[in-house]
């Protein structure tokens, strides 16, 4: 396949779901993991958002899930290289203020590696164990990024007419928007982020990343980045690099693995093929 029109790639970026949920999230699983990662040459770590699992919908995880972002600041101090990634972090569960003090401090902590991506979210009972309106979700969550967005912009920022000085105030990470075309993109285009979709097939893909671009473009936004969520058969290094090449082509510029391990070594493994011979095959 051939990079699409105008486009020429940079090197693609291939990082890994760490699992912050399960019987494998302890705090010496983690560890090893992340250590794993940090040596391994991935770029990038990625944890998820759950924050209240009912018991009817906890097969994998019994329900037990850490928070993401309070796991990247702890991560922040056991690593050193590798990039750290929410994917994605659901706006409307949390207020934006917090949320945007825990998003700045992780980054500080973190030297600058945070990688934030965002969404809407989904599950009807998490909604509901918060006592929010899942129906407000498209709305809050744009609220709630606005205001994120403003805290990196300058150290005063005003919130319910109180002005207040937003430090430490680091460079503001790298942000996606998770969720599927067009709301997704068009809230990403919208605000200069990059798009992190669900799927790894890029025949669906490539006109979605091609809208999107347009669409970020007639925005006056940079080249966005786009980070899909996708499942590889490593035990076939060479059947995986050639999904990854194919991605690559359709516009995809970060890889983000996931699945499920049960122990360090498997995830060591899993990263060591990433870093080694898909990454070698891809040129």
């Amino acid at each position: 396949m051939t990079a699409p029109a105008g486009r020429i790639h940079a090197a693609m970026k291939l990082g890994v779901y760490l699992r912050n949920m399960g019987p494998v999230s302890t705090r010496e699983q983690i560890v090893e993991c992340a250590r794993a990662a940090d040596r391994s040459g991935i770029d990038d770590l990625w944890v998820v958002d759950h924050i209240a699992i009912p018991p009817d919908d906890a097969e994998g995880s019994g329900g037990r899930y850490l928070d993401p972002l309070a796991t990247l600041a702890f991560l922040a101090g056991v690593t050193e290289r590798v990039a750290l990634g929410v994917g994605v972090l659901v706006l409307p569960y949390r207020p934006p203020l917090p949320t945007a003090k825990w998003i700045a401090t992780v980054q500080e902590l973190a030297a600058g590696r945070l990688l934030l991506g965002v969404g809407v979210g989904w599950m009807a009972a998490e909604f509901r164990a918060l006592g929010l309106d899942r129906r407000r979700r498209g709305r809050d969550t744009d609220a709630t990024l606005d205001f994120i967005l403003r805290c990196f912009e300058a150290d005063e920022v005003e919130l319910h007419g109180q002005r207040f000085l937003f430090r430490p105030r680091p460079v503001r990470p790298p942000l996606f928007v998770g969720g599927s075309a067009p709301h997704a993109t068009a809230r990403a285009a919208r605000v200069g982020a990059g798009w992190m979709p669900m799927g790894g097939d890029p025949a669906v893909l490539s006109a979605s990343i091609a809208d999107f671009r347009s669409m970020s473009a007639d925005a006056g936004h940079p080249d966005p980045e786009v980070a899909a969520v996708t499942s590889l058969n490593l035990d076939d290094p060479v059947a995986a690099a050639d999904s990854t090449a194919r991605l690559r082509d359709a516009g995809v510029t970060r890889l983000v693995h996931g699945f499920r391990y049960a122990q360090p070594s498997e995830f060591q493994r899993a990263c060591d093929t990433l870093a080694g011979p898909v990454r070698s095959a891809l040129g």
